[in-house]
């Protein structure tokens, strides 16, 4: 007669965070060492095993998105070192609100300042998720920016106006990207040089030394 081979018994949910429980309170843990990976046991990777919990704990510290950045660093005054950068770096000047204030003094005496707050007034409007919110500001920009009734209008092509004109009749926080990266590159190839060589810049920095020195 051939060898009988016992069918493997089934483990229920229950049975199996027992023996991890089980598995943790017998292995001696040294302070500072990581827990065991306590799914060796877990063939499911459902997330109520004590270790995945800790891994997704773990990610959802670690996740920071740009625009955190960018009100972390808003906290401080830019260091000189930092202000020396924004000559090799346009967008991390606009992530400095110390670095827009100063960029739009040179633009404002350029009669360019509408550039920059076009560009600001979109940022704001990409993190609005409210529906009514995102139509009245979407509408204030238009008005404010891109109507060629307006005063402060800014310089787009025709195929990106075209573009807004066609999303006004239902407007999203996105509607103005493309009209906001093409502003952006504006300011960036056009203007940006030259605040680097003007007098605001320079007089910027100079200042920025002088406080160095008296701390």
């Amino acid at each position: 007669m051939g060898t009988k081979f016992e069918t493997p018994r089934s483990v229920s949910g229950v049975e199996m965070r027992k023996r991890q429980a089980a598995h943790i309170e017998a292995t001696p843990q040294a302070p500072g060492q990581p827990r065991p990976n306590t799914c060796c046991l877990c063939w499911c990777g459902c997330c109520k095993c004590l270790w995945n919990e800790d891994r997704m704990e773990r990610s959802e510290r670690q996740t920071c998105t740009k625009m955190d950045s960018i009100e972390a660093a808003e906290e401080q005054q830019p260091s000189l070192d930092e202000a020396l950068l924004w000559a090799r770096s346009f967008e991390m000047m606009l992530r400095s609100r110390e670095g827009r204030e100063v960029f739009r003094e040179f633009l404002r005496s350029e009669y360019s300042e509408d550039n920059l707050l076009f560009w600001m007034a979109c940022e704001e409007l990409k993190k609005e998720t409210d529906p009514l919110v995102v139509e009245e500001k979407s509408r204030i920009i238009y008005e404010d920016y891109v109507s060629i009734l307006s005063p402060k209008e800014v310089s787009l092509d025709s195929r990106v106006r075209e573009g807004i004109n066609q999303n006004l009749a239902e407007p999203s926080n996105l509607m103005y990207e493309e009209a906001q990266f093409q502003i952006y590159n504006l300011m960036h190839r056009d203007s940006f040089p030259r605040f680097l060589n003007s007098s605001v810049y320079r007089d910027f920095l100079a200042n920025r030394r002088l406080t160095c020195l008296d701390t």
